[in-house]
């Protein structure tokens, strides 16, 4: 199979705004975020139970469940992956971690995002605080789900009508296996 001409031209500028930038290579349009800045995933757990975040998210037009997650290097500070996880974690939800184990990078939606995200795992998880995000920025709500009960806990919020984040799919892949 011959490759594709458009996706070796340079990408074109089509619209951009403060955080996010549409573009354009030939026929291909995709969005991004603008200074190519990436996100961080947290997978964590505490005594058994997944560390999972609720927030309103305008693209959705309500509430999402989500795993806990950052911008590295939004602010232009030289974060690091393993910084931001640590830092969002404790601002989202009032756990830390010890260190944070990377376990690869992903694109959730490749056919018209090129984001791209580390996905981690936090070890020696423990609480610092209340979390619930930035004061002022953010109105999240902190859910601790005990493995067994991830399921059903995931119905019970769809039925009130809360999207799920394409990440979930972690945390619920030994239940959709099954």
């Amino acid at each position: 199979m011959s490759r594709d001409p458009d996706f070796d031209l340079p990408p074109e500028t089509m619209w951009a705004g403060r955080f996010v930038t549409a573009q354009r290579k030939g026929k291909w349009e995709y969005a991004g975020r603008v200074g190519g800045i990436r996100a961080v995933v947290v997978l964590a757990e505490h005594d058994g139970c997944w560390i999972l975040v609720e927030q309103p998210r305008a693209a959705v037009g309500g509430l999402c469940l989500e795993l806990p997650a950052g911008l590295v290097g939004d602010h232009g500070d030289g974060a690091t992956v393993e910084g931001t996880a640590v830092k969002e974690l404790e601002e989202e939800t009032g756990f830390t971690a010890e260190r944070v184990e990377r376990l690869g990078d992903f694109h959730a939606s490749p056919g018209m995002l090129s984001e791209s995200f580390t996905l981690v795992r936090a070890h020696g998880v423990r609480r610092v605080g209340a979390g619930g995000g930035v004061a002022g920025e953010e109105e999240i709500t902190v859910h601790l789900v005990p493995k067994a009960d991830l399921a059903s806990f995931v119905a019970s919020r769809r039925a009130a009508g809360v999207a799920m984040d394409v990440k979930m799919l972690l945390p619920l892949a030994s239940f959709l296996l099954a």
